[in-house]
């Protein structure tokens, strides 16, 4: 009796320590029973929770849309490609109806000729040496205008631009020319410089200087500030901020008062050619009106609209070279 008493004291404590659980371990049951119950169920839901989730995703799998592989297409926003020519399917456009119309007689021939009436004027008025030497007059018109009023817009933009004081001097004076009419100064401008060439050059040049002056002032006054500051964090000198960020981010209004500008060498020349000029294209047409020659007039209009197409696509060209950094929908 006295040795049995020992091992059913061990019996009984290795029975109550497996009887008792520690409390919060894995929110097991108190009774042995009941957690190999509990983990049972468990096992079971569990395995029911996955089988219902691959059944679920087999029977939505169909409905469900696929999912995208591949990158959204880049500019689909973007206008499209660039058409070859696309500057001249306009014009082309334009003498298509014309001549479609002439051909068909829907035209007064002597109030719109046809084109090939126009074009066989212009190959007489050639060979008869008039065209070409009204032609030379006008281009160096409008040359000697166009490079007079660019020297000016530029040099008044970057003094109004880049200094309060010049600011202050040259942009309201700018304004009020801008606001007078430039063909009303003709008037003015003869009794000043008398009614030969130096007058039409001088308009023309007004002309050309407002829009330039305008564009060109407008980029450098809306240059970000932040750059500036950027500018004075490097420790940048007043020349190196000028040639590195401010005229590359006046470039693009630069060209576009440019191409504003070459367009009214044009306007201009056709009103002033026809005061006191004894040459020009102006003077042909002036000369034409008073013999009631409709082709000769249409001659020196479509002269004058091929030297401002070309004139502006020259001005672009430079501008796609000049600005091939930039990124624009129209690049």
């Amino acid at each position: 009796m006295t040795t049995s008493i020992p091992s059913a004291t061990a019996a009984t404590s290795t029975a109550a320590a497996t009887a008792v659980p520690e409390d919060g371990e894995n929110g097991r049951s108190d009774e042995p029973g009941e957690t190999g119950e509990t983990g049972e169920i468990s096992k079971t839901s569990g395995a029911a929770e996955t089988a219902g989730a691959a059944e679920t995703s087999g029977a939505t799998g169909a409905a469900a849309p696929a999912p995208r592989t591949g990158r959204r297409r880049r500019g689909g926003l973007s206008p499209g490609k660039r058409l070859p020519a696309s500057r001249l399917i306009g014009p082309v456009l334009f003498f298509a109806l014309w001549a479609g119309a002439s051909a068909a007689g829907q035209l007064d021939t002597n109030a719109i000729p046809a084109p090939w009436t126009v074009l066989r004027t212009a190959g007489q008025l050639w060979s008869d040496g008039t065209l070409s030497t009204d032609i030379l007059t006008s281009l160096r018109r409008a040359g000697s205008g166009f490079a007079l009023g660019l020297t000016a817009g530029v040099v008044l933009a970057l003094t109004a631009g880049l200094s309060r004081v010049g600011e202050a001097l040259i942009d309201g004076t700018v304004q009020l020319n801008r606001a007078i009419p430039t063909l009303g100064l003709i008037p003015l401008f003869i009794l000043w410089l008398g009614i030969g060439e130096t007058f039409k050059i001088a308009i023309i040049a007004i002309v050309v200087y407002i829009p330039i002056y305008l564009n060109l002032y407008s980029a450098l006054s809306g240059i970000d500030h932040r750059f500036v500051e950027l500018a004075e964090v490097q420790g940048l000198s007043k020349l190196r901020f000028i040639r590195e960020i401010v005229i590359p981010g006046a470039l693009p209004g630069f060209f576009v008062g440019l191409r504003l500008g070459v367009t009214g060498s044009w306007l201009g020349l056709v009103v002033l050619e026809q005061i006191n000029a004894t040459s020009g294209l102006g003077y042909m047409m002036f000369q034409a009106q008073n013999y009631g020659q409709t082709d000769v007039i249409l001659v020196g209009l479509l002269i004058y609209g091929i030297f401002g197409l070309v004139s502006d696509s020259a001005v672009r060209l430079i501008e796609r070279r000049v600005l091939s950094w930039r990124r624009t929908l129209n690049s």
